[in-house]
């Protein structure tokens, strides 16, 4: 499911707000999180649930626990092992085919490659965790319920197309009471951010993959315009929720 997708816009996402804000206002924080983190989920999965679904959630269950064991111990080998798995998990589907065919190639053995599709995301929430592993092994991340751990990686605004944010940014904005009520000014600004990247999204970048032949100019304008215009919806659904990405506050990606 893709942000400018139809169910996206008139299903998904309508029904996701109004039961957010709706336990909101009933008091229910706990729920209204749960219910984010099955909708992550849901958005997450919805392409392909059976193969992305024990993805992620296994790589959540794992930085979880090396996450918890890092704030009793600032261990360094500790981390690394959790780095290392992470990079492990996100080399193989980037890499392994590439691998393959160097191994054949200086070896001379027909190894077969390895048909391995890229799952969509996984580059945002492996770094995201590896960021929050560096975060704990820093004593800078002191949220570790599981349900709030799972939606700081897989809050679908994020989850796609970034940006990749720090635990310690996002997190406390999610304990903020105020975040779980309507706010027409949020949800304004936010709306209008959206529109904005929409537009970025279907009047300039797939106009312009269109002509992508023309050259190199094109084809850069086209991944300018289709990163830039995700980043805005992102941070554009995020700002309907309450929840303020650091690109959001600072206006640029170099901050």
């Amino acid at each position: 499911m893709l942000f400018n997708s139809a169910q996206f816009i008139f299903v998904f996402l309508p029904i996701v707000l109004s039961v957010f804000f709706l336990l909101g206002r009933l008091r229910e924080q706990m729920l209204a999180v749960m219910w984010l983190v099955i909708a992550s989920l849901v958005f997450y999965g919805f392409d392909d649930p059976y193969r992305l679904l024990p993805l992620i959630l296994s790589s959540i269950a794992f930085n979880f626990f090396i996450g918890r064991m890092l704030l009793r111990s600032q261990n360094r080998a500790l981390l690394a092992i959790g780095i290392g798995g992470d990079l492990l998990l996100l080399g193989y589907f980037k890499y392994a085919g590439f691998l393959v065919e160097t191994l054949n190639a200086v070896t001379g053995i027909a190894w077969p490659r390895p048909n391995i599709d890229l799952p969509i995301g996984i580059s945002f929430f492996t770094f995201t965790q590896i960021a929050f592993l560096v975060d704990a092994y820093r004593g800078e991340a002191r949220e570790y319920e599981p349900f709030h751990y799972t939606l700081f990686v897989s809050f679908f605004p994020h989850l796609i197309a970034g940006p990749i944010y720090h635990h310690k940014e996002i997190m406390p904005q999610f304990h903020l009471q105020e975040n779980f009520r309507f706010d027409i000014s949020n949800f304004g600004f936010g709306l209008t951010w959206f529109a904005l990247g929409l537009a970025k999204k279907i009047l300039f970048a797939d106009v312009v993959a269109q002509y992508g032949w023309i050259g190199a100019c094109g084809f850069a304008l086209q991944l300018y315009y289709d990163f830039s215009g995700y980043t805005d919806m992102a941070i554009g659904l995020a700002l309907m929720i309450g929840e303020r990405f650091r690109w959001s506050i600072s206006g640029g990606a170099g901050t």
